[in-house]
């Protein structure tokens, strides 16, 4: 029997920590956060000194009561959750729930290894109430939000579904940096550049110091050049040093792995933590560069014995931010000796990235030697400049070749040296707005401006995209003409060429409904989505965690200012939130063209609800924008749905686009229940054929693009995968049975929304009933419920 419990959050830690401890311990797992405030309801006492209640989360009762059980058979518990905040929480969490002595031990460790397990049981303390209180305060505030703006939202703007404490800003980032670049306008320069030939007829690629501001002044140089001696003026050479980058951070991991590897931030934190818990890596989520003694010891020894003792130069790395506490120490590999893993592929990519960037960060730095040449232009005021930079030393670049570039190697001149031109470009180039975020450059704004903290960063940009206010796109981008001068047998040549600006590769971009919300909430809630009073918060709460004062006066300083705010705000009317943009109008009907925001999303209108037609409306889709739509580009939408062309067996077919996405709309003759008819003679019985619409979905092909031909081969693929999927079909019936992903099923033939069942045939009629040998009369008594389930028959266990 074990005498200790060990209780961690997660399944595969406690397998890893298992493995360390001998049989006096066994170790289980909580699985994150056993309890939280009710679902129901706030779960927040505001009256009482916002004093929250919880509950046993439904999913983990079994948890709880498994540990119970055990711990009615143990001497001992220990606590041995993350120590970060999250973690220090589900300590206590724990603690309260299993009813634990107060001077119940909790250790820590950022690495899961034998040494740093044995020592934190040598070394436990007591739960941290500091630290609980910073994580109560950051989820109570986050909840107040939560169930008071939402409703809000829900009532005043169309399509917004909540509103995060630190979520808004990070959305407000997005929004505000899209119409910087949308007001943006290009200014053209021309950039000079040339290749000069020296005695030696080597070519010594130059340009100028200053990109030419105007077509003419280009032109008036090019001109100057054409008639122009060069004689080398000036060389100076000067060594440089370049240093290696200190070892990862939550922030720093996750912007190398998006640049260097193409994760996403989630993906990142994800692999990290599986690292983590299999005992590969020290803790993830810190904002400390610091590294241990032990492991600096360690470093050094590798990189000794892999590239030479001149490679390495020890650091002690220190954080620039003071409040930098969520762990003592950097990521790096818990074992340096490993420099690679057999794991999941991209669990080794992430672990090596790691790996080399502790190296790097201990090594010697990298020394450059740098050639400057001036080269004097005899009929110009201007001055060419060629430069160059070789690496005489690699440093810590031997480990960490990411920085590697290649050698700008110049030819041997001497000063005073006479050149002859080869080749001259002006080229026109235009200035760049600001670029829009990837997942890594937004955690590194948001880091920068103290939003937010490490064990955040991830989930603060996942939200803003799992509730839609911001997408990542790849966009094509557009075609852009630029003017060229060139010099070609000292004659100056006027050309132009055409390139390719725009186009983006995994950027994030605001979505109709984030402009919406970001300027609902400046208007009528700034504070709260103000970044430097989201910071403020971060940094009370840092002062909370280190016990300068309760958490309760945080709340309470945040609450008086909140929720007057929401009471101005339920006296908003729709149509002050929603505004409508007018257009133009439109020159057939000469109705005014709106644009608009309702409940499935932005669209435009022409006319008014109140004119005697209905109104005409399109759905704002593709890469257009409420935002920026144009009284052209709005008429173009109305163009919808598309007479593709007609067939003789599917009538006419039409592409169109749907709530869903792009579609084809076709029909097909199918026949309709019999119709009693009676004359003075007989009854008998008449069917009557019908048209049924159906629809197949566009994807790889637009509806302005898709022709007949195109459309006729989806429609053929779309009518043989029916029929595979029918079994069984009743003519003069909408039922059909249906092969399904859990087994044969009934369909009444209607849609979702409008009446739809399916009836699992093997529920109904047992194992043994064959879906073919169904007949209309079982189907219909199935659906109408007149059939019911055939209940399970218990197996009753003779007892021995």
């Amino acid at each position: 029997m074990s005498k200790n419990l060990v209780i961690v959050e997660s399944p595969a830690k406690a397998k890893t920590i298992e493995k360390f401890l001998g049989k006096d311990f066994i170790v289980k797992s909580s699985i994150g956060h056993i309890r939280d405030m009710p679902r129901k309801n706030m779960g927040i006492d505001i009256k009482n000194n916002f004093k929250p209640s919880y509950e046993v989360s439904s999913d983990k009762k079994k948890v709880v009561a498994e540990l119970r059980k055990i711990i009615k058979t143990v001497d001992k518990v220990w606590l041995a959750t993350d120590e970060d905040r999250e973690g220090e929480a589900i300590a206590w969490h724990l603690a309260e729930t299993l009813k634990l002595a107060e001077d119940t031990p909790r250790i820590v460790f950022h690495e899961i290894t034998k040494s740093a397990i044995t020592h934190a049981i040598k070394n436990p303390r007591v739960i941290d109430k500091s630290l609980v209180d910073a994580q109560q305060a950051r989820r109570i505030l986050d909840r107040i939000v939560g169930f008071e703006l939402s409703p809000v939202l829900w009532q005043k703007v169309s399509g917004a579904k909540s509103a995060g404490r630190v979520q808004s800003p990070v959305m407000r980032l997005v929004v505000e940096r899209e119409r910087e670049i949308k007001e943006f306008i290009p200014v053209s320069s021309f950039k000079i550049t040339a290749n000069l030939l020296t005695k030696k007829k080597d070519i010594l690629p130059v340009k100028l110091k200053k990109n030419i501001e105007s077509f003419d002044n280009a032109e008036v140089f090019a001109k100057e050049v054409a008639k122009s001696d060069f004689t080398i003026s000036d060389i100076t050479k000067k060594p440089t040093s370049r240093s290696p980058k200190a070892p990862f951070i939550t922030s720093t991991l996750q912007q190398e792995a998006s640049s260097k590897l193409g994760f996403s931030v989630k993906q990142t934190m994800v692999l990290a933590q599986n690292l983590y818990r299999k005992g590969f890596i020290t803790y993830m989520r810190t904002d400390s560069v610091n590294l241990s003694e032990e492991a600096i010891k360690q470093a050094s020894i590798v990189i000794e014995n892999t590239y030479g003792k001149e490679y390495v130069e020890i650091r002690r790395y220190k954080s620039k931010d003071a409040n930098a506490q969520e762990a003592h120490e950097a990521i790096r590999p818990t074992d340096l000796s490993k420099v690679s893993i057999r794991e999941d592929d991209k669990e080794v990519k992430l672990y090596k990235l790691i790996y080399r960037r502790t190296l790097a960060s201990l090594m010697a730095k990298a020394k450059l030697e740098k050639t400057i040449i001036d080269i004097d232009i005899s009929n110009s005021d201007l001055d060419f400049v060629a430069e160059g930079e070789t690496l005489t030393f690699d440093g810590f670049l031997r480990a960490y070749s990411f920085e590697l570039g290649e050698d700008s190697l110049l030819p041997k001149v001497a000063k005073g040296e006479s050149l002859k031109l080869d080749e001259f470009l002006s080229k026109e180039s235009f200035s760049r707005a600001k670029p829009r975020y990837t997942e890594a450059s937004l955690v590194k704004k948001v880091e920068t401006m103290g939003i937010g903290r490490p064990s955040t960063f991830a989930s603060m940009v996942s939200t803003v995209q799992d509730r839609n206010y911001v997408t990542k796109e790849t966009r094509e981008g557009s075609q852009r003409e630029y003017r060229l001068i060139k010099i070609e047998n000292s004659k100056l040549v006027i050309d132009k060429d055409f390139e390719n600006t725009g186009a983006e590769k995994h950027k994030l971009f605001p979505t109709d409904v984030a402009y919406l919300l970001t300027d609902f909430l400046v208007e009528h809630f700034d504070t709260m989505i103000d970044y430097d009073f989201t910071a403020n918060i971060e940094k009370e709460l840092d002062e909370v965690a280190s016990s300068k004062y309760p958490y309760q006066d945080v709340l309470n300083r945040f609450y008086k200012k909140f929720h007057a705010k929401i009471d101005k705000a339920m006296e908003l009317s729709r149509e002050e939130v929603n505004k409508v943009t007018k257009l133009g109008m439109d020159p057939k009907s000469n109705k005014l063209v709106t644009a608009r925001f309702g409940r499935y999303g932005p669209y435009v209108q022409i006319g008014d609800k109140d004119d005697e037609e209905k109104p005409a409306i399109a759905a704002i889709r593709g890469e257009l924008s409420i935002e920026t739509i144009t009284l052209d580009e709005a008429m173009e939408l109305f163009k919808m749905p598309r007479l593709v062309g007609e067939d003789e067996k599917f009538g006419k077919i039409r592409a169109n686009y749907g709530r869903f996405g792009p579609y084809i709309e076709y029909s097909k003759k199918e026949a309709t229940p019999p119709v009693k008819t009676t004359t003075k003679t007989k009854t008998k019985k008449a069917k009557k054929e019908t048209q049924k619409k159906k629809y197949v979905s566009l994807k790889e092909i637009t509806p302005e693009e898709v022709n007949l031909e195109q459309a006729l081969e989806l429609i053929a693929i779309k009518e043989k995968l029916d029929a595979e999927r029918v079994i069984k079909a009743f003519e003069g019936s909408d039922i059909e049975v249906l092969n399904g992903r859990f087994g044969p099923y009934i369909w009444n033939g209607k849609k979702k929304g409008k009446g739809q069942k399916n009836i699992t045939i093997k529920k109904i009629f047992g194992e043994k009933k064959k879906p073919i040998d169904l007949t209309l009369k079982q189907c219909e008594d199935a659906i109408s419920g007149k059939l019911k389930p055939k209940a399970k028959k218990k197996v009753v266990k003779k007892k021995k």
